[in-house]
């Protein structure tokens, strides 16, 4: 019966639902059509050379447009088709010549085309496309095909013309601007860059693609370094549209098929600033013109162009696969990329001194990711500190390098009166930087309110407990007060943020929860877990300080004739500590130089306070 055997059928293609997807979804932009038909136009000139015994000596494809026809026109020098191929070929979707040629191991380093939709990209631009062939296989015959959705075409016999194709456009009124030679010769010209087959825009007499890249040219091994050097910049600056290319650093990696050219912007980076281009070129067309993932993250300074066979497109062709290959690339590209730097720091010291200058905040961040990369980087970066930008063993003092977690603030105070700089822990790379940094060269790292680092800085000492109580009563804010001796000995008190206590309550505020991932989370409140958050800040009482040491003399005796002094120096405080957090410090601010002028008073003989007193009053404006 006939419902005991499963039935095998053909299944229909919609091309009206295909022409959509192809127009809004697979394609990003409308000149990705003429990509396509000059592809095409290139395989089927590498397809003549592979098939015919006697090629044209001069392969060559010409594009030509008329903005008030609305039409493009692409002509080539290749094999032509037969009446059976374009059947076969050109009105079948997903089927093409050149996928075949590629699977019987002919020309597979040169042919582009891959999935067969090439050809049906023409309907995304055009409300009618034209094909005008002859084959070498039928010298004498020509063939006219046409048709307006690629659903339907009609297909006749035309005069013979000379052996190759000329496929013609009538744009969409919405496409017109296509046709424009100056905006042909302008995309062409970076979509066929790399194409060995030289592209001609309408009468040009120079092609777009005029010069091989330079790692393609046979003669490139002869010549003087500094000419490489020139052609070297000369190619990169066709591509860099934002920048001045600083220097050019080759691509060699045989292994993994890849051949290119990075460089270095000209344009100053700050911290991650992320600046990456990467053109891709498969097989001599640009695939992509931002694969920036493909360089290192570090590297936000570095555009560049390379060209793979091995390298996979998706069916977009605007993007690439990540696949073995992909990361293979990934890896050669960051290799040339260090290893090129490396080479110009030792052959170029003027250029370096350029990149140095201009992405010193980006390379700090850069030592981060290879060994090799830190110790190139690691005695020629600057690190931003109290005094300036240093380098990280000028940073070094008596075996230390301080740095400081905050936005300034007591830090500055402290080692101002100590003259030690202290670096910007808070700006991109620098406290892993000197981390690593003080790992390979030696010294200490004293990480300025952390409570490892306050130790290094305060030696803290024991005080009977109703002192402790009496001091914490006159001089603290809700600090923690810790007696402690410190340097230098003429700083009678330092309020200390506890870093570390930030940290923990910015990442576990609610704002964090929305921010960070629950995995994430779950390691931060890991680790913040063994922070005690109490207090805000730390205030170090310095026993070494002579004004501190009359103070607790005094109120031992009598505590109340203490009381003037203790006044002035927490309002000393409050005056450092309003420095350190700028936002919303005006009101703490104002009351910390009332108390310094009312202690000042006070502790004035009772007659020169009377005195005063009256003239402010005096001085008031009558009602």
């Amino acid at each position: 019966m006939e419902g005991d055997h499963a039935q095998l059928r053909t299944a229909g293609v919609d091309l009206g639902g295909l022409m959509t997807v192809l127009g809004q979804h697979l394609y990003s932009t409308p000149l990705v059509a003429l990509r396509e038909l000059v592809q095409n136009a290139h395989d089927s000139i590498v397809r003549r050379r592979l098939e015919d015994p006697q090629p044209p000596v001069a392969p060559r494809i010409v594009v030509s447009g008329d903005i008030g026809a609305r039409t493009v026109r692409v002509t080539d020098t290749g094999t032509g088709l037969t009446d059976a191929e374009i059947h076969q070929y050109l009105a079948t979707v997903g089927v093409g010549y050149t996928r075949g040629l590629r699977q019987a191991g002919a020309g597979s380093d040169e042919l582009i085309g891959m999935f067969g939709l090439g050809f049906l990209s023409a309907f995304v631009i055009a409300e009618r496309v034209t094909v005008h062939t002859t084959s070498y296989q039928q010298p004498g015959r020509g063939w006219r095909y046409q048709s307006s959705n690629g659903e339907q075409y009609s297909l006749s016999p035309a005069p013979a013309r000379e052996v190759g194709t000329v496929v013609e456009l009538l744009l969409r009124p919405e496409h017109a601007r296509l046709a424009g030679e100056d905006y042909l010769a302008r995309v062409l010209g970076r979509y066929c860059a790399l194409l060995r087959v030289p592209i001609f825009i309408g009468a040009a007499a120079e092609p777009v693609n005029p010069e091989p890249p330079p790692w393609r040219d046979p003669d490139a091994g002869n010549e003087h370094p500094v000419q490489a050097r020139k052609r070297q910049l000369r190619f990169a600056s066709r591509f860099e549209s934002q920048f001045e290319p600083i220097c050019a650093l080759p691509v060699s990696a045989p292994e993994h098929d890849l051949k290119g050219l990075l460089w270095v912007q000209d344009g100053g980076t700050y911290g991650n600033s992320d600046n990456r281009n990467l053109s891709v070129f498969v097989r001599g067309m640009l695939l992509d013109d931002d694969a920036r993932e493909l360089l290192p993250s570090w590297a936000g300074f570095a555009g560049g162009v390379i060209e793979s066979s091995r390298l996979m497109p998706t069916a977009s062709r605007e993007d690439l696969q990540r696949n073995d290959a992909y990361r293979s690339a990934q890896h050669a590209i960051s290799e040339a990329l260090i290893v090129g730097l490396a080479a110009l720091a030792r052959e170029q010291p003027e250029a370096w001194r350029r990149i140095l200058a201009r992405h010193n905040e980006a390379l700090l961040g850069a030592a981060l990711g290879d060994a090799r990369l830190f110790e190139l980087l690691a005695g020629e970066v600057r690190i931003p500190s109290s005094h300036g930008e240093l380098r990280a063993g000028a940073l070094r003092r008596d075996g230390a390098i301080h740095v400081g977690l905050g936005g300034g603030g007591f830090e500055d105070m402290l080692f101002r009166m100590l003259g030690v700089p202290v670096a910007r822990g808070d700006r991109y790379a620098v406290l892993p930087f000197l981390r690593q940094w003080v790992q390979r060269h030696g010294g200490r790292l004293i990480e300025i309110g952390t409570e490892q680092g306050n130790r290094q800085l305060f030696t803290e000492q024991s005080l009977p407990q109703a002192e402790l109580d009496w001091l914490r009563e006159v001089l603290a804010d809700g600090e923690k007060l810790v007696p402690a001796r410190f340097a230098p000995a003429e700083l009678p008190l330092m309020a200390v943020p506890d870093r570390e206590a930030e940290l923990k309550r910015r990442l576990e505020s609610d704002e964090a929860d929305k921010r960070i991932s629950m995995t994430a989370l779950r390691l931060v409140r890991g680790f913040t877990a063994g922070i005690d958050g109490s207090a805000q800040a730390r205030l170090y009482v310095n026993l070494d300080n002579p004004a501190i040491q009359a103070l607790l003399d005094t109120a031992r005796r009598d505590p109340a004739a203490a009381a003037p002094a203790a006044r002035l120096l927490k309002a000393i405080k409050q005056l450092m500590d309003s420095h350190s957090e700028a936002d919303g410090q005006g009101p703490r601010l104002n009351g910390a130089l009332a108390a310094i002028g009312d202690s000042a008073l006070r502790l004035l003989p009772p007659q020169a306070a009377s005195i005063a007193a009256t003239q402010a009053q005096d001085e008031q404006p009558t009602a």
